[in-house]
């Protein structure tokens, strides 16, 4: 699963170290030291992926990845500080599919990478589940493509990945840590992972996202999917 990735990290020592581990896996990989810059490549030609540091000269990763995702629905992986939790779930909700802290493995980046680029490309979806309905909200999960009432709704992988599992359970609850194993699949994380998700979920398909009626919570458990047609 080779891919065009941009590493944006205005550490040279870390880029480099990036890039190799990401050019063993068979990946093209071009470095940037600023985000002014990294936004202006990605614009001009899209990568398949971008890591992006969340510190940066010029232009910090939060307003990249927001930016970026005004015009392309690119899979982010953002590099935060260990501990800055609120800068983890800030960076969620501007976009990033997935984020690992600092210091980290580069070996278990690259298995990020990969997982993220999985889930992009449909990868983690069983062939053959088709078309998923619920009145006017459509998720074709062959061609990767949710509509609302028939307009596109542009999603990442990690949103669409979540919303396609929560329809093909309708009315079964789920908690956070099992949503972060069978979708994300990690054993191990932060729960507030599946709560920034959820809520950007709610953002495009809910009418009023304050009050959803489509991705309900569950007190006490998690979520689950409340379809508005009847079957």
């Amino acid at each position: 699963m080779s891919a065009r990735i941009l590493v944006v990290d205005d550490d040279p020592m870390v880029a480099e170290v990036v890039a190799r581990y990401l050019e063993r896996d068979g990946h093209a990989v071009e470095c940037v030291g600023d985000g002014a810059e990294a936004l202006r490549r990605a614009l001009s030609n899209p990568p398949d992926l971008m890591v992006l540091d969340l510190m940066l000269p010029k232009m910090d990763g939060l307003q990249v990845c927001r930016k970026l995702r005004e015009r392309w629905p690119v899979p982010v992986i953002m590099l935060t500080a260990l501990g800055d939790e609120m800068d983890r779930v800030v960076g969620l909700e501007t976009g990033a599919d997935d984020y690992v802290t600092k210091p980290f493995s580069p070996r278990e980046l690259a298995l990020r990478v990969q997982s993220v680029l999985r889930r992009a490309r449909g990868g983690s979806v069983p062939a053959g589940t088709g078309v998923l309905r619920d009145g006017d909200l459509t998720v074709d999960v062959g061609a990767h493509e949710v509509r609302l009432g028939g307009t596109e709704i542009m999603l990442t992988a990690r949103e669409f990945d979540l919303l396609a599992h929560l329809m093909r359970n309708p009315r079964q609850a789920f908690s956070r840590s099992t949503l972060l194993d069978q979708v994300w699949g990690w054993s191990f994380g932060d729960s507030s992972t599946v709560t920034v998700h959820v809520r950007r979920l709610r953002e495009k398909i809910e009418p009023d996202p304050t009050a959803p009626r489509r991705i309900v919570t569950v007190w006490g458990v998690g979520y689950r999917y409340e379809p508005l047609a009847e079957p």
